[in-house]
């Protein structure tokens, strides 16, 4: 990864910003520290961040969104997989 610094300054943020979200990402096992060396991604970590987010959808934003199509009388076959344009 690159350095807090480096990354604070490509997206101007605050550096202790940059440190939180890496120490987030570091306490969430996505990131190791290796001592002299800098931080690391972990093996697996994209998997397991793949499986979070996937946990999140099912459990808080599909209830929401499965209840707002049966009140808007929105059916599967009304529904494409494909981008309407």
């Amino acid at each position: 990864m690159p350095s807090v610094r480096a990354l604070a300054s490509r997206y101007l943020l605050n550096p202790l910003t940059v440190n939180r979200a890496l120490q987030a990402l570091a306490e969430q096992g996505l990131l190791e520290a290796r001592r002299g060396l800098g931080l690391y991604v972990t093996a697996g970590a994209r998997q397991r961040l793949l499986e979070s987010e996937r946990r999140r959808f099912l459990d808080d934003e599909w209830p929401r969104l499965r209840e707002r199509l049966r009140r808007l009388e929105i059916g599967a076959e009304q529904l494409s997989w494909e981008e309407q344009r």
